[in-house]
């Protein structure tokens, strides 16, 4: 698997990149040493797994995170102890207390091999597209306070402009990210998810129901019960989509 190391520090990058050397199943692509750098790293590499520090001058990790359309597996490293990590609620891949111990390391590469193995791999013609579409496969990391998540896509029923934010509908959550729904609809795969207004895109996976509205339109019924009216506009493109 494909590996970047990003931390501030040079001695704690040297010494997590010696040890991930030793292992057979990792290649060391890259390095870098602030969000910035990490950023263009990985939009180069396409890594399968970034290991990244949460505290760094300017930007932390979580803000990286942040500022990228399509995330890699994570596994955080970091000096926070347990009970500081767990108030962040992230639902992280795994944790790496410094200093490294190489016996952790080891069992949380093998988690992640147990975890890419058993879930649908990359195909290697998006390594030389940077640009290429959010599918339901790929992962998404949202903040909301001090709440984070790593969501797949496919879990994502639903998004709904609120503002200059959006608000992304997973398991029962509804957590509010800083973007705007043109910007997310330029990414996301068109033959999964649908723009059915000005106000919402919608998972096409979790479509249960459809029923004719006012003026032309459709009401949609989501899985879980969520109501999403599609326009006038787009209710013939709807159509022919679902194959009405």
């Amino acid at each position: 698997m494909r590996a970047i190391v990003i931390d501030d520090e040079r001695l704690a990058r040297k010494e997590l990149i010696t040890l991930l050397n030793q292992l057979e199943s990792v290649e060391v692509v890259g390095e870098a040493v602030n969000v910035d750098d990490a950023k263009e790293k990985i939009d180069q590499l396409n890594p399968d797994v970034i290991f990244l520090d949460i505290q760094m001058p300017e930007k932390t990790g979580f803000e990286l995170l942040e500022e990228l359309d399509q995330v890699p597996h994570v596994i955080f490293t970091t000096a926070y102890d347990e009970y500081a990590l767990k108030a962040f609620q992230v639902n992280a891949l795994d944790y790496l207390l410094k200093p490294i111990e190489p016996k952790r390391l080891e069992e949380a590469i093998n988690k992640l091999s147990t975890k890419i193995e058993g879930g649908s791999k990359k195909e290697e013609v998006s390594y030389s597209d940077n640009q290429k579409k959010l599918t339901l496969d790929d992962q998404v990391f949202v903040k909301d306070g001090d709440r984070c998540w790593f969501v797949r896509l496919s879990n994502v029923r639903l998004f709904e402009s609120d503002g200059n934010y959006i608000k992304v509908y997973f398991d029962n959550f509804k957590p509010m990210i800083h973007k705007s729904l043109n910007a997310l609809d330029e990414r996301l795969d068109e033959k999964s998810f649908f723009r059915a207004s000005r106000k919402h895109i919608i998972n096409l996976g979790w479509v249960e129901g459809i029923e004719p509205w006012f003026n032309g339109g459709l009401v949609v019924t989501l899985k879980g019960g969520d109501r999403i009216e599609v326009s006038r506009r787009q209710a013939a493109r709807f159509k022919e989509m679902m194959s009405l």
